[in-house]
């Protein structure tokens, strides 16, 4: 939230949009934020508690923020209603994930050591490649169906929720992407995308989430009207 660095402000404004940090607040003043915005970033950060999926904690769970969970999965859920474009990126992805009634893998490690998905590298520096599911809106972005990601996380996706369908995945079967079929614009993906702007593929997921936003705010305002 506000510890963010400008990386995810740099990339929304640098595809054209207008980039505003939201603090998290209480959940009876989500509606009076989403009638103010035209699309959603969900953002990376700690570990989402298991409670928010009927979990208990894993021995090497780390760190969480009770309070921000809630309050971005409420946006998530919000958005969802609004139909407002979302881009989710790392922990953002799991938050998308969680907010339709899915699961999260809660140590990563555990699934095998054939790929470090806390790479130890600059985020500007890709370790592994992922790969894309063909036809997909992804592979549509990108242009490829093998792309390079880089990679800092502790979680990921174990059972998806509604909606969601899995269009990436590493080498070691990790779902390192989803998308929403028949949604204006939802895209979650688990690497971090906006220290990656320097990279057109990774550019074209916040060109796209603008011009999604832009697509959609004249259908919003309508019916806000």
């Amino acid at each position: 939230m506000l510890a963010l660095g400008v990386a995810y402000l740099e990339a929304v404004a640098a595809a054209g949009g207008i980039p505003v940090i939201l603090a998290p607040l209480p959940a009876r003043r989500l509606e009076s934020i989403i009638d103010r915005l035209d699309g959603i970033c969900l953002s990376g950060g700690p570990d989402v508690d298991p409670a928010c999926y009927g979990a208990d904690a894993h021995p090497e769970l780390g760190p969480t923020e009770p309070e921000v969970d809630l309050f971005e999965l409420g946006l998530a859920r919000a958005a969802r209603r609004r139909r407002l474009p979302i881009l989710a990126i790392c922990r953002g992805l799991q938050v998308l994930n969680v907010s339709r009634g899915g699961t999260l893998v809660q140590h990563v490690p555990e699934l095998g050591d054939d790929i470090r998905h806390r790479q130890e590298e600059p985020g500007s520096r890709p370790t592994h490649e992922v790969a894309v599911t063909p036809n997909s809106r992804l592979a549509r972005l990108v242009g490829s169906e093998r792309i390079e990601v880089n990679s800092f996380h502790h979680q990921a996706i174990d059972g998806l929720g509604a909606g969601l369908q899995p269009v990436a995945c590493s080498d070691d079967g990790v779902i390192e992407a989803v998308e929403a079929p028949g949604d204006i614009f939802t895209l979650g993906v688990q690497w971090h995308a906006e220290c990656l702007t320097d990279r057109p593929e990774h550019a074209r997921l916040f060109l796209a989430l603008v011009d999604a936003a832009e697509a959609g705010s004249g259908y919003l305002r309508e019916k806000a009207a």
